[in-house]
């Protein structure tokens, strides 16, 4: 059974004190609790029987229902009715096999596990035994003081890691704990008793729930009609869910034949067919949402009901389609009629003024009317309505949000857009809300949200210039101008793009007079001198950018390894200069007689500029030729590509090559690489652009700074 694990009660008798057990669930259930497990260990049979009978009246399909290892009581609180989905089962407890055989292949079962042993005997039970694991102590606690060893956050990420289960985090969990178990792959987390202890049940599972939302992309399920023109229907939803932080799936409950002027006809699948990829979604993926659209006869109807009530989604959004925004009447008559059973099971309705007519059997005009419609649909099926006042005459374009059973009554002010890409508008707020609310948002936040989405939508409409009628609102306007329609690359696609970008460079680099000389070691002393004592410049000054990159670095790790860089540059490359230029003395003002060049100085220049711009990404892409180039010269060298000569110890420039194959540099390169190329995949375009610009400028001076030996011409060493 697939099952949403994400908020998951075990009571606690004690904990919930003169509240009791069933007041405490019923409270944290309306909080947003997604599964209860009943635990009272040492209770009689009959208590326990009982107690389930009274939680499922209480819950009344809103979450999933077990008891900890009580089998028996299971199968006799289901011969009285209620509606228990299953058993959770500890190592010593009933044989997960037998729970299975005895309550069948739709019941929700539940096993304890802590260890690798755990894990080998669960990887022997047939598939399909077990359906999620509750996986702890994350922390010592309290409520269960026989527990074995704590996992922590990172034992409990390699426990969920070994198996393909979903895992319940349990034991000493807090909700500053949501995030870090969420990324440590947590299907959901058990709380004791920090809702059962808790004064107010219903705020704390609420700020769990919220808290778990934000750290995930909802799961919403658009139950709809199809309309091939795409302003509609689920393609509508679809678009309106992505743009709203969702991932969007479908059932396609009627295939539309319409365009932008209206529609011309409507082919409803068989009813067994909507049936079968409801199952199929809910086989097989957790849904965070279902937002409701067109159902155009009574068996659509029916079959939606029947879905809804077995799998209870923690959040429906019926948009009740019944006219379209050009007029069309959508639903038969008795299937207007049937909707209303549907409106017992919606958490939010959202209908236009025609709708809300309909279903109210009332004549609305005007807005306060609307605001007493919409008031009293709230009131008869205890479900909040957002109300809307787009088909209103005049300049402004109000709506509402009315939920008489918790008392919230807010209304939303706003001009009327003139435009005429109206199409579909009903069906994208009501799925923008569908996924807004399960990202987290409280009702009113959301409502606020999804209208400045469709606002920008509309006014944006007209630029797609899609169809003679009532054209699709812009879905993707705000998304598309703020964030574009690029991909964002991962490092290693920006290091191969980007040493493939100096191809040229670097076989410009492999020809020059310079690289084959000192290769073959027909280099003469003179130019090789000359290059030492430019590079001595080079290296004081580029010892000074690096230093400016640790300051700018944003993380230490990032900062210790620049500044490294910098200490290196001067401790070991200018004292193996120095080794050649002032042997006697060191690395002392004589190691930088020498005038800068012109290419020295064109390439310092530039990366001073950099530097003084103080952007990190930039500066950072700017010295990395100065490692990479370099290593991969070294290591080629090294390997005899340019001939046995370079490998020779007795070659008069040993040293020197040496310093450039050697491993340590290879692994500073490395590093380098990786923090340049982390930071531009992470950076926007223009960032990147910068960057790659940087990059490939630098890596044109080193190839003019190879090439200057042999172009000096007055230039002296001395």
């Amino acid at each position: 059974m697939i099952a949403d694990l994400s908020l998951y009660l075990v009571t606690d008798a004690a904990l919930c004190g003169a509240r009791g057990v069933v007041e405490t669930v019923r409270e944290a259930v309306d909080g947003g609790v997604r599964i209860v497990q009943l635990r009272e260990k040492d209770a009689e049979h009959s208590h326990v029987v009982a107690r389930l009978v009274e939680l499922s009246r209480v819950i009344d399909g809103r979450a999933l229902l077990v008891v900890n290892d009580r089998l028996e009581a299971v199968l006799d609180a289901r011969a009285q009715g209620a509606r228990v989905d299953g058993v959770h089962l500890g190592q010593r407890d009933e044989s997960v096999l037998h729970a299975r055989a005895v309550l069948g292949p739709d019941a929700l079962i539940g096993l304890t596990a802590s260890s690798a042993a755990h894990l080998a005997a669960l990887h022997a039970l047939p598939e399909g035994t077990v359906d999620y694991l509750g996986v702890g102590v994350i922390r010592p606690t309290a409520t269960k003081p026989d527990h074995p060893p704590a996992l922590g956050i990172e034992g409990f990420r390699a426990f969920a890691r070994a198996t393909a289960l979903p895992c319940v985090a349990i034991g000493g969990v807090g909700i500053d704990d949501t995030e870090d178990l969420q990324s440590a792959g947590a299907a959901g987390l058990a709380v004791v008793s920090a809702l059962c202890a808790s004064p107010d049940p219903r705020a704390a599972a609420s700020e769990f729930r919220a808290r778990w939302r934000r750290g995930a992309v909802p799961r919403v399920l658009s139950i709809a009609g199809s309309d091939p023109s795409g302003g509609a229907g689920i393609q509508a939803d679809l678009k309106s869910i992505a743009a709203n932080g969702g991932y969007g799936m479908a059932a396609i409950a009627a295939l539309t034949v319409q365009n932008t002027r209206g529609v011309r006809d409507v082919h409803v699948p068989d009813a067994a067919f909507l049936s079968a990829q409801l199952e199929a979604l809910s086989d097989d993926i957790v849904i965070d949402a279902v937002k409701i659209g067109m159902l155009a006869n009574v068996e659509a109807v029916r079959v939606v009901s029947a879905w809804l009530d077995r799998v209870r989604p923690p959040l429906v959004v019926l948009d009740p389609v019944m006219v379209s925004t050009s007029g069309d009447r959508l639903l038969d008559a008795d299937a207007e009629d049937a909707l209303a059973s549907l409106l017992h099971r919606a958490h939010l309705v959202t209908p236009n003024l025609a709708e809300l007519a309909v279903l109210t059997r009332r004549e609305i005009e005007g807005w306060p009317a609307a605001l007493a419609a919409a008031e009293e649909l709230s009131t008869e099926y205890g479900t909040a309505v957002l109300v809307k006042g787009g088909h209103l005459p005049g300049d402004q374009a109000p709506d509402a949000i009315i939920d008489v059973r918790s008392g919230s009554r807010e209304e939303f002010g706003g001009g009327r857009i003139a435009t005429a890409n109206t199409h579909g508008t009903g069906c994208s707020l009501s799925s923008a809300l569908a996924t807004r609310l399960a990202r987290g948002e409280d009702l009113t936040e959301a409502v606020r949200a999804a209208r400045s989405w469709l606002r920008e939508s509309l006014r944006e409409g007209g630029a797609l210039h899609v169809g003679g009628g009532h054209g699709p609102v812009h879905h993707f306007a705000g998304l598309w101008a703020r964030g574009g329609a690029g991909t964002r690359p991962l490092p290693e696609e920006v290091a191969e793009d980007w040493w493939q970008g100096i191809a040229g460079i670097r076989a410009g680099i492999d020809g020059l007079p310079f690289v084959r000389g000192l290769a073959d070691g027909s280099l003469s002393t003179e130019d090789f001198l000359f290059y030492l004592a430019q590079d001595a410049l080079y290296l004081r000054d580029y010892a000074r950018v690096l230093a400016v990159a640790a300051r700018l670095a944003p993380t230490p790790d990032e900062q210790a390894f620049w500044a490294e860089s910098a200490r290196g540059s001067i401790l070991g490359e200018l004292e193996l200069h120095a080794s050649w230029l002032t042997p006697a003395q060191g690395v002392a003002a004589a190691t930088f007689v020498a005038d800068a060049s012109p290419t020295t100085t064109a390439y310092l220049d530039h990366l001073r500029s950099v530097a003084f711009g103080g952007d990190y990404p930039e500066l950072i892409a700017a010295v990395l030729p100065c490692f990479w180039l370099y290593t991969d010269l070294g290591k080629r060298l090294h390997a005899g590509e340019f001939g046995e000569r370079a490998r020779d110890p007795q070659h008069p420039y040993a040293t020197w090559l040496a310093t450039y194959a050697d491993p340590a540099f290879a692994e500073a390169t490395a590093r380098a690489i990786e923090f340049v190329t982390r930071a531009a995949a992470a950076a926007d375009d223009e960032t990147r652009a910068r960057m790659r610009r940087a990059f490939e400028r630098s890596s044109a001076h080193e190839q003019a700074f190879f090439r200057a030996p042999g172009e000096r011409g007055g230039d002296s060493v001395t």
